[in-house]
């Protein structure tokens, strides 16, 4: 699916829509590099007007006059990546994302091929042109510090963005990955395999775009792109939280493991939770974990 090599990473040039002020609710459409069509949301943070005061790491809206501390924004916006088959208006991204705003600022969309976005999903490949877009659009909003939190495929998404978009505009400054995978073509679980029949088979992609309401494109990975294990030590020094659980239907407590293991090797600045009695993903992510993943990632 890829079209080439991940030796450099693409700036996106993202086009504001809006110039509502950043107090606003914001839904808008972004175009990636590569032409796709993304729908994304900006929230505002919940947090009290004295939590929020601090706007040392805030600059002028792009297309505004106005310094972004005047809507008493803070300085972090935190740019959610869901996972496969979810979207924007999903139920529970719509649930991590309100937990999130009590911390920060926040930006959703739906991954390609998910939602109302356009183009095919390529499973975790070409979405990390989406979240740079997405990443892009939060810091032309006025947000100098911008994180990143991914779950499932969209775990496996921010950490390869992490790895690919340093020295970019489109840079995150800290990034959380829930329940991510840390290899390709796991199908060690009968739900990883049922992910596979339904991303490799036209029957299955056909189940995807009516049943799942998810739009799978049908050609394979070429060149495979670089893997979440692979990624994690190009992340440095950027602080990195991995957090899976330990009853995870799909991707064992070995994945979070190997991820560990990776970003000590290259002394990448890395934390790992092993949730007790958590399942998989935002679906599974209660308050409370989100809550505490609000404060890392607005800390961090």
């Amino acid at each position: 699916m890829s079209s080439e090599a991940e030796g450099r990473f693409h700036i996106v040039d993202v086009s504001q829509i809006t110039s509502r002020p950043l107090r606003d609710i914001v839904r808008t459409e972004l175009r990636t590099e590569d032409g796709v069509r993304i729908e994304a949301v900006y929230e505002p943070s919940t947090a009290s007007v004295s939590d929020a005061s601090d706007t040392s790491g805030v600059t002028a809206a792009a297309g505004t006059s106005e310094a972004a501390g005047t809507t008493g924004a803070s300085g972090t916006a935190v740019v959610v990546a869901h996972g496969f088959t979810g979207s924007v208006d999903r139920p529970a991204l719509r649930r991590a994302a309100q937990v999130l705003r009590r911390h920060a600022h926040v930006v959703t969309f739906s991954f390609r091929g998910h939602g109302r976005s356009g183009g095919r999903s390529t499973v975790g490949d070409r979405e990390v042109l989406d979240l740079s877009a997405a990443v892009r659009w939060a810091r032309e909003l006025g947000h100098a510090r911008v994180v990143t939190v991914g779950f499932s495929m969209g775990g496996s998404v921010v950490l390869r963005h992490a790895a690919l978009a340093r020295g970019t505009g489109a840079h995150t400054d800290a990034v959380a990955a829930v329940s991510a995978p840390a290899r390709w073509y796991y199908r060690g679980t009968p739900a990883m395999r049922r992910v596979h029949w339904v991303v490799t088979r036209r029957t299955g992609r056909v189940v995807g775009r009516y049943g799942l309401g998810t739009r799978i494109h049908h050609r394979d990975w070429d060149p495979v792109p670089l893997s979440p294990v692979e990624a994690v030590p190009l992340i440095a020094p950027t602080p990195l939280l991995i957090v899976h659980g330990d009853r995870d239907p799909y991707f064992p407590v070995d994945h979070p493991l190997m991820l560990a293991d990776a970003a000590e090797a290259a002394g990448t600045p890395a934390e790992l939770w092993l949730e007790r009695g958590m399942g998989h993903a935002e679906n599974a992510a209660g308050d409370e974990l989100l809550d505490r993943l609000g404060t890392w990632l607005a800390r961090s």
